[in-house]
């Protein structure tokens, strides 16, 4: 059977084809769509858990390690050490990350 007539083939090309079009929009804003996703599920108010966020998005930890060392770099977004549990470090946005967040809004609604 030729691969083009394989249900993978037109799953694989599909997904492509969306991942592009989240980039797309995502660079509109300056940013990937990873990192629009990282943004989307972080609370605003309670913050979330670091080894929270790469289960709800797929990501691994190591490149979400690399992903919040970026986004810290950029202020998009800060750690909070949990005073009773040092292990637990929580991720807050700041200003500039809220702001992004929205845009990231605006950029799903687009789509």
């Amino acid at each position: 059977m030729k691969p083009y007539k394989t249900v993978c083939f037109h799953i694989k090309t599909t997904w492509h084809a969306i991942a592009r079009l989240y980039n797309e929009q995502a660079a509109k804003y300056g940013y990937t769509a990873s990192i629009g996703y990282v943004l989307l599920y972080i609370d605003t108010v309670e913050g979330t858990p670091a080894t929270k966020i790469g289960p709800m998005i797929g990501m691994e930890p190591r490149s979400l390690t690399r992903m919040l060392k970026s986004l810290e770099e950029s202020e998009l977004i800060r750690r909070v050490q949990d005073k009773k549990d040092k292990r637990l470090v929580k991720i807050f946005l700041t200003e500039k990350g809220k702001e992004k967040k929205r845009d990231g809004k605006k950029g799903c609604q687009k789509v």
